[in-house]
């Protein structure tokens, strides 16, 4: 079978491309650079910007399977920007399906796509988006998501899948941020330090999109859903920051600041930011601020049920498995 991933040489992309090659799959890889390590493994590496509409429908020709898992992250930046590749992207992805005639489309969201500031405990996917997104990014990400599940017909199957707070070796992006602000003495906890929050261990978040591609072919009421993807076992975000932390050598973050005083700091910070945006990444934003100091952990039932998800790797495993990160 043909697949293609978006966004092959990134975090999830990358991972979940190996397994697909484990599993005996010819893979394409589509993103905007070159990634040495994939050509190694066999995968066919196509470049290309998703917001160039000629260029996604190429390299979606002899396609049976796309796993959409590319999109800008991050906390600063345009609103044009993210919308370019998350939203238009993605219609550029849909669309060239339907030029094709793939049938199966599995897209990588985010559980962040239904926070909104406030603290989400247990919830499931009847959450509704907010009304006020907290980022570009999760704004984005929440009009790509629709749009997938508005295409799915009898023709193209669809699905989204919503991992939360991905962990693991191999991580290049949530981690090494940790590390960098321990590192420059710069990391505080944020509020009381009792928020839970769900995260998500690489290799589940992969057996999830497997899952998914799975019931796509096999259960039509599976299609046209989103999914919460996580390890089904809510930690305490702080003490789990310190075990990550503990892992790398460092001391635990002991100081902290209340999360009211954060937030008028994020709200400069990002006004800063605006002024001279050639400052680079604020240090603290106001959606960041909430992410840290709020719970946010779902119900992943349906995904249980009809994705036959179950998470293989519990969180006391996944950091034992972690490579330290230097």
């Amino acid at each position: 079978m043909n697949a293609l991933v978006t966004g092959g040489g990134g975090f999830i992309g990358y991972a979940l491309v190996q397994e697909l090659v484990r599993r005996g799959f010819r893979v394409t890889s589509f993103s905007r650079n070159n990634y040495p390590a994939l050509k190694r493994i066999g995968v066919d590496i196509i470049r290309g910007d998703l917001a160039d509409a000629g260029s996604v429908i190429k390299a979606c020709e002899n396609i049976d399977i796309i796993f959409h898992v590319a999109a800008k992250a991050g906390i600063c930046g345009s609103y044009r920007d993210y919308y370019r590749t998350n939203a238009e992207g993605t219609g550029n992805i849909i669309h060239a399906c339907k030029i094709n005639k793939i049938k199966y489309l599995i897209y990588t969201s985010s559980a962040s796509v239904v926070f909104d500031g406030n603290d989400i405990e247990g919830a499931d996917e009847s959450l509704p988006y907010p009304k006020k997104p907290l980022s570009h990014y999760t704004a984005t990400k929440a009009l790509a998501e629709q749009m997938v599940l508005q295409s799915c017909t009898d023709f193209l199957k669809t699905i989204s899948l919503r991992p939360h707070l991905v962990y693991g070796p191999g991580d290049n992006h949530l981690l090494p941020r940790i590390i960098s602000r321990i590192k420059a003495g710069s990391l505080r906890r944020i509020g009381n330090g009792k928020n839970r929050v769900d995260v998500s261990y690489i290799s589940n978040v992969v057996s999830a999109h497997l899952k998914a591609a799975e019931a796509a072919m096999n259960k039509p009421e599976a299609a046209g859903q989103a999914y919460f993807i996580t390890n089904g076992e809510p930690v305490v975000l702080w003490d789990f920051i310190n075990r990550i932390i503990g892992l790398s050598g460092y001391a635990p973050v002991m100081k902290s600041i209340p999360a009211g005083s954060a937030y008028m700091l994020a709200a400069a910070a990002e006004l800063f930011n605006k002024i001279s945006p050639q400052s680079g990444e604020p240090f603290l934003t106001r959606f960041l601020v909430d992410e840290l100091s709020r719970s946010h952990w779902f119900d992943i039932s349906r995904a249980r049920r009809l994705l036959n998800y179950n998470p293989q790797v519990s969180n006391t495993e996944g950091l034992k498995k972690m490579n330290t990160i230097q």
